[in-house]
C-alpha cells in the first residue's frame, strides 16, 4: 500500500461485530474496507467462541431479567432492551437466512437444540457443538470476501486514528507493504478485547486493547474498564502448554467442579452451584485452587467425547484423560467496559463507532451473561454499520491528506529491538496478574498504577522517535492497562467482576457435596 486509500466506511477488526458492521454498511451500497491484524480466522476472538449465541425465543422480558441479574443489577436497562428485542431478528437475518449456519437440532426433529448455560433461567443457547464461533465466523468472513464493495485487508494493524477538530477521518494502518493513511467518512472500531494484558487468557494472541487505547488517546469517553470478566474453567496449562477454554456448556450439561481433595465445592458458594454467575464461580475456583492445590472439572456424568468432540480432542492432545477430570483455572475472558457508545454504536467523537468487545454498550454492566457476546456483536454491528453507512453517504468523498493531515509517525531512530517489547509485555502481564486480577486490593492497585505509569513513560519515549507494530501494540496495552487500573481504584464497591478484597470477606465455602 502506498500514498493513501479511501473508503466510505473503514472497519478495524474482523470478529463477528466488525464483519456484521461491514455487511450492514455494504447492504446500504457503501464501499467498505475491513482492516484487521488477523491473518487467519482463528486470530479473531469470535472464532474461539465455544458455547453459542443466546436468543430471546420470543420471550425478551425473561431474557432481560437474566441479563440484569447476571450483571448484579448494573446493566443499562435501555441497552438490554435493544439486545433482547433485536436478538431473534438479527440471528435469523444474518446467521440463518444470509449465511445458512447449521445450528444443532434435536435428534429426529427439525427444532433447534437450545442449550443452557450459567445464570440463564431457560434453554435459549443456539450452538454448533462446542465450536459455535468457528461455524459462524468463517461463513461470515467468506460471505464478505466474495461481496462487491467490500475489501478485507489482512495482517494490517491500525496504529493511530486520523482526527481533526473532534471528528475521526479514518486511521493510519501498517502492513507488510508499509504504512498508509486510510481515509473514511465513518470509522468502526471492532478490535476485540484485552487478553494480552494478563498472564492467562482465553483470547487469541494480539488482544492488546488497540481500539480502546486509540479511542481514548483521540479523546473518546471510555468507561467501566474495571469490569474484566474471568472465565472459571480454562484448561490449567503448564508453562510450555497452550491453554484452551472449557466451555460453560459443559457445566450446563452436568459437569461438576471438584477441588484437590475431590470435594464438590460450588454448592457452598452459591445456590446455583456450577451454574452461578461467572464472577462467583471464578473466585470460588481461585480460592479452592489456593486452598487445595488444584480444581478439576468432573465430566463423568455426561458423554463428554460425544457431546464435545473438539474439547475431547484438545484434552487428548495434552495427554489429559477427561475421566480423571480436566484441570481448570480462571483466565481473563471478556472486557465488559470499553469505548462508551449509544444504541447505534456511536462514540463521543464524530463519525467514530465501536462495536463488540472494545465497546461499552451498557448491556453487560459489571458482569456478562454467558453467550451474549456474539449476540451483542451481531446486534450492535448491524445497527452501527447501518448508521455509519448513512453518515458516510451524507458527505461525498472522504477527506484526503491535503485537507486532513495524518498523524506524524516518526522513524528517526533504528528499529525497536523485539526483545524490548517482549520484556515490557512480560512486566505488564506480571503486574496485571498479581494486582489487577480476580480480587483487587486498593494498595495493590496503587502499586500497579505506579509501575504502569513508569512503563508508559518508557514506551512513550520510544514512540516519539520510532514506529513499529509491536511498539504500538505495547503502547495500546499499556494505555488500556492504566485505564483498567485507574477505574478499578476509583471504584471502592465490590460489584460483579470487580471484587475489592477490603470491601468484604471472601465467601466461606459450606459443606462439600458429593453429587
Amino acid at each position: 500500500m502506498t500514498g493513501h486509500e479511501t473508503a466510505d466506511v473503514l472497519v478495524v477488526g474482523s470478529g463477528i461485530a466488525g464483519l456484521t458492521a461491514a455487511l450492514a454498511a455494504a447492504r446500504e451500497g457503501r464501499e467498505v474496507t475491513v482492516a484487521t491484524k488477523a491473518t487467519r480466522p482463528a486470530d479473531a476472538a469470535s472464532w474461539w467462541a465455544q458455547g453459542g449465541i443466546a436468543v430471546a425465543r420470543d420471550r425478551p422480558e425473561r431474557f432481560k431479567r437474566d441479563v440484569l441479574a447476571a450483571s448484579d443489577g448494573t446493566a443499562d436497562p435501555d441497552a438490554v432492551d435493544v439486545l433482547v428485542e433485536n436478538a431473534d431478528g438479527a440471528v435469523r437475518d444474518v446467521l440463518v437466512d444470509t449465511l445458512g449456519v447449521e445450528f444443532d437440532r434435536e435428534a429426529g426433529a427439525d427444532a433447534f437444540d437450545y442449550g443452557r448455560e450459567a445464570a440463564h433461567s431457560e434453554d435459549r443457547i443456539l450452538h454448533v457443538g462446542a465450536a459455535t464461533g468457528e461455524h459462524v465466523h468463517v461463513p461470515l468472513l467468506n460471505h464478505l470476501d466474495g461481496r462487491d464493495g467490500v475489501e478485507v485487508v489482512g495482517d494490517a494493524a491500525a496504529l493511530e486514528l486520523i482526527t481533526r477538530e473532534g471528528r475521526v477521518h479514518g486511521a493510519v494502518v501498517a502492513s507488510d507493504d508499509g504504512r498508509v493513511p486510510m481515509y473514511a467518512n465513518a470509522t468502526v472500531l471492532a478490535t476485540g478485547g484485552v487478553g494480552d494484558l494478563f498472564p492467562r487468557s482465553t483470547n487469541p494472541r494480539g488482544a492488546t486493547g488497540d481500539g480502546v487505547a486509540m479511542a481514548a488517546l483521540a479523546g473518546a469517553d471510555v468507561t467501566d474498564m474495571e469490569f474484566v470478566q474471568f472465565h472459571p474453567t480454562a484448561y490449567d496449562a503448564g508453562p510450555d502448554e497452550e491453554g484452551f477454554l472449557v466451555s460453560e456448556a459443559v457445566r450446563g450439561e452436568g459437569a461438576l467442579l471438584r477441588n484437590g481433595d475431590g470435594e464438590r465445592f460450588m454448592p457452598g458458594y452459591h445456590d446455583d452451584a456450577e451454574l452461578a454467575p461467572r464472577d462467583v464461580v471464578s473466585r470460588a475456583v481461585a480460592a479452592e485452587r489456593d486452598a487445595t492445590g488444584e480444581v478439576r472439572l468432573d465430566v463423568g456424568a455426561l458423554d463428554f467425547a460425544g457431546a464435545f468432540p473438539g474439547l475431547a480432542e484438545k484434552c487428548a492432545d495434552r495427554g489429559v484423560d477427561p475421566d480423571e477430570g480436566i484441570p481448570v483455572a480462571p483466565a481473563e475472558h471478556f472486557l465488559c467496559g470499553g469505548v462508551a457508545v449509544d444504541d447505534r454504536g456511536r462514540t463521543t467523537l464524530d463519525r467514530l463507532y465501536a462495536v463488540g468487545e472494545c465497546a461499552r454498550t451498557g448491556v453487560h454492566g459489571a458482569n456478562r451473561l454467558a453467550s451474549t457476546s456474539l449476540l451483542e456483536g451481531l446486534v450492535w454491528g448491524l445497527r452501527a454499520g447501518a448508521d455509519a453507512a448513512e453518515a458516510a453517504g451524507s458527505d461525498g468523498a472522504p477527506a484526503d491528506p491535503e485537507r486532513v493531515a495524518p498523524p506524524d509517525l516518526l522513524d528517526r531512530d533504528p528499529d525497536l529491538p523485539s526483545a524490548f517489547a517482549r520484556e515490557k509485555f512480560r512486566r505488564l502481564r506480571r503486574v496485571m496478574g498479581e494486582h489487577v486480577g480476580i480480587e483487587r486490593d486498593p494498595a495493590d492497585l496503587r502499586r500497579a498504577l505506579d509501575v504502569l505509569r513508569r512503563l508508559k513513560g518508557e514506551v512513550d519515549a520510544y514512540v516519539r522517535t520510532r514506529t513499529s507494530r509491536s511498539l504500538y501494540e505495547l503502547r495500546n496495552a499499556t494505555v488500556t492497562a492504566l485505564l483498567v487500573t485507574r477505574q478499578a481504584l476509583a471504584n471502592d464497591e465490590s460489584v460483579g467482576t470487580h471484587y475489592v478484597a477490603d470491601d468484604a470477606e471472601p465467601a466461606e465455602p459450606g459443606p462439600a457435596a458429593d453429587d
